[in-house]
């Protein structure tokens, strides 16, 4: 008689249904558990190296916008009748309708993020200027090139004419061709006279309309003007749609002087420093709101973080980010700084 073997088979048969179905419910639950922890870590992660771009991208357009704010108004020499006290400016033949006119070195056009124009020249020699010997030639050129922006002085400091130089000899007296027939009593050659336009749009810096750096959705800009000319110690900062309030307390006292609604040449000589403040927006929208409207210790109330302490100054520029429903979902960082205007402090003595 064989021997049965019924029993070796059942210890065979493997897992049964519920145990099957348990192991897959522990295997899901498990699951469960480490998409939502790396769901959290990878929140964090975006935050951190969105808020290290943030911090990136904030001081590099800082700095672009500095530099570039150093150097406006070269090379506008500080001479006896500076190019910077003209109160008429012709451009090619044609008066320049611009308020203030187009050799101001730095402007700010207000708006719910700054636009702040930057104007200089690139000439090697400084801009140094020579005078006329007849109204066709100069006594040297002082490395006039073809292709430069010129600019004659009239005997007064009064009139500027701007135009182009289409030949230069290297002869002394030295003929220049302009192409603009101009009169004044000093030629000056300002190289290439740049214009450059820094201003925020859809989420980016731009420099003349070409993004520049991303990530960036604020700007804001103010004049640090002196009390009056011949003076480089700023006692105001102004906002530029401001220009109604800007009254210049002199030696702390409460009266001053009241400037109107429209900026004078002189008055605008009395622009020593541009303060400006950027806003970095981290790319990563938050579940919930992470930023606090921002109320400054003068009042002024923003729509996102505060620009500066304005505790012991003029009141700061408010900052609105509201255009964005979502603004409080986004964490920023503000970056700050002070750009004084060294081609104008060093014409001090002639302004």
């Amino acid at each position: 008689m064989k021997p049965s073997n019924s029993r070796s088979l059942f210890r065979q048969a493997g897992f049964t249904l519920v145990e099957i179905m348990v192991g897959l419910v522990i295997g899901m639950l498990a699951t469960v558990v480490i998409m939502q922890v790396f769901s959290v870590f990878e929140g964090q992660k975006r935050t951190t190296t969105g808020t290290a771009d943030a911090q990136t991208n904030g001081g590099i357009a800082l700095y672009n916008i500095g530099r570039e704010l150093q150097i406006a108004g070269y090379p506008l020499l500080p001479a006896v009748n500076s190019p910077l006290e003209c109160t008429t400016l012709n451009v090619n033949g044609v008066a320049d309708a611009t308020v203030p006119n187009r050799l101001t070195p730095a402007a700010i056009t207000n708006g719910t993020s700054d636009t702040i124009t930057i104007r200089y020249g690139d000439s090697l020699m400084g801009g140094v200027p020579t005078q006329f010997t007849t109204p066709a030639t100069v006594s040297n050129n002082f490395g006039c090139q073809t292709g430069d922006i010129a600019i004659a002085v009239s005997a007064d400091g009064l009139t500027c004419n701007m135009t182009s130089v289409t030949a230069a000899s290297s002869a002394t007296p030295t003929a220049i061709t302009l192409a603009n027939a101009v009169t004044g009593a000093e030629l000056a050659c300002l190289g290439a006279w740049n214009e450059i336009t820094y201003a925020v749009n859809n989420g980016n810096l731009q420099r003349s309309g070409q993004d520049s750096v991303a990530g960036i959705v604020n700007l804001q800009a103010q004049y640090g003007i002196s009390a009056a000319a011949n003076s480089n110690q700023v006692t105001r900062w102004v906002n530029a749609k401001n220009l109604a309030d800007w009254v210049v307390a002199v030696d702390g006292a409460a009266t001053g002087v009241d400037w109107g609604n429209t900026m004078t040449v002189a008055n605008r000589n009395r622009i020593k420093a541009i303060r400006i403040a950027v806003v970095a927006r981290n790319a990563k929208m938050e579940g919930t709101a992470v930023t606090d409207a921002c109320t400054t210790a003068k009042g002024t109330v923003n729509q996102g973080p505060c620009a500066w302490d304005d505790s012991n100054v003029d009141a700061a520029p408010a900052i609105d980010l509201s255009a964005d429903a979502n603004w409080q979902r986004y964490r920023y960082r503000v970056f700050e700084t002070i750009i004084p205007l060294r081609n104008v402090i060093w014409s001090r003595d002639t302004l």
